[in-house]
């Protein structure tokens, strides 16, 4: 049987920073804005909803012109305009990777001179793309800082689909690694011997043939530029790794109870549980009612079928329609019922095998409307929070 959660309250009230993660197209992003949203108008918690992919519904569901790598605060009107006075208070921002860089650069370079040099180099006019997954790298830095200000009592963060997910988690010891490595020596060695230089020279040759002379001083002079902040990239992506660890921080995967879907969520919770990472919970959107599983239900649809000519006389008579036009509704209705009640099985059964692991697991129905306010987000929010108060 799934296990209950404790209770996402007591979650999110010990908890700094909650991740929310999982298959892509589940509602994730929602599911990181409703919860972030409640807790904020609920818990008279200092929230922070951080989200790494490009997500305007998410501005719009807030009441806010764009999200950008600037920290917006959500106005309180938008929760009044919900019928809601909150307790706390809500902000966004989405990671911008350039601006993101260039913040760190400039605080972490050790003078202005090395800043303009890493900053001008055409190198690094690459590097929200190029560099060693930058984006995921920048994105766990930006969340450490985030953190390290002390101004939120709650981050959450909408990280991108499951596998990449795993590259937002394993970025910052990539790059530590990347810092400490042999390799990273090796492409600054010509700049700082000339006898390195000169046991180099047949491999810079056929370099400089093949990328061009101007290719190789880039990397070279970038890289020695950022010598003097490598200590301080190593520093940092140890921290953001225990930070990762601590119990101050803690996952959900979010999913749906789809095959496909689901079975990324697993992956994912065996991620988690490899790397020692605490789950908080799992999240199922979408999941169709256990009524379309239920036996008396079924009777009462084997009914509809069996005197599906009677009730064709009735619409008939009391609906005034025409009599092919009511036996194509009543046999649509009933075609849907089956195909629903089939798909609402084989989820059933799927929830049921995923249930199997430890991670505590909620259900949330689906919605027959668009959750594109705060009045949606709130809703959602209110039913992962059952027991606070609207």
């Amino acid at each position: 049987m799934a296990k209950e959660p404790a209770s996402f309250e007591s979650l999110f009230r010990s908890r700094e920073i909650v991740i929310a993660c999982g298959p892509g197209g589940v509602g994730k992003t929602t599911t990181a804005a409703a919860m972030a949203a409640t807790a904020a108008a609920t818990m008279g918690a200092k929230v922070l909803v951080v989200t790494v992919d490009p997500a305007k519904r998410l501005a719009d569901a807030l009441g806010i012109s764009g999200i950008g790598n600037t920290v917006m605060d959500v106005p309180s009107k938008v929760f009044k305009n919900a019928g809601v006075t909150p307790q706390g208070s809500l902000s966004a921002a989405m990671l911008d990777t350039k601006e993101s860089w260039d913040a760190l650069i400039n605080a972490h370079a050790p003078d202005e001179e090395t800043k303009e040099k890493i900053l001008g180099n055409p190198l690094y006019q690459n590097i929200t793309s190029r560099f060693i997954q930058s984006h995921d790298y920048i994105a766990m830095e930006r969340l450490y800082e985030l953190h390290s200000s002390g101004k939120w009592d709650l981050i959450v963060v909408d990280t991108p689909p499951t596998r990449n997910a795993l590259d937002f988690l394993d970025a910052p010891e990539r790059m530590a690694d990347f810092f400490s490595s042999k390799l990273l020596r090796w492409l600054v060695a010509p700049s700082r011997s000339s006898v390195v230089s000169l046991a180099t020279r047949p491999f810079t040759q056929i370099a400089d043939r093949i990328l061009g002379t101007q290719f190789l001083q880039d990397i070279s002079e970038f890289f020695l530029s950022l010598e003097s902040m490598y200590g301080g990239f190593i520093e940092r992506a140890r921290a953001v790794q225990r930070l990762l660890a601590e119990e101050r921080t803690s996952f959900v995967v979010v999913s749906s109870s789809e095959m496909v879907p689901l079975r990324e969520a697993e992956f994912f919770v065996d991620e988690l549980s490899k790397r020692n990472l605490d789950i908080g919970g799992v999240i199922l959107n979408k999941v169709l009612p256990d009524s379309l599983s239920d036996p008396s239900v079924h009777a009462t649809a084997q009914r509809f079928a069996d005197e599906r000519e009677a009730l064709v006389s009735a619409l008939v008579s009391q609906v005034g329609c025409e009599e092919d036009v009511a036996r194509r509704v009543l046999a649509t209705v009933s075609s849907s019922y089956d195909d629903f009640s089939v798909v609402a099985e084989r989820e059933r059964q799927s929830r049921e095998r995923f249930s199997r692991s430890d991670a505590p697991v909620m259900n949330v129905p689906y919605f027959d409307h668009d959750l594109n306010d705060m009045a949606g987000l709130l809703g959602l929010g209110h039913y992962l929070f059952p027991h606070l108060k609207k």
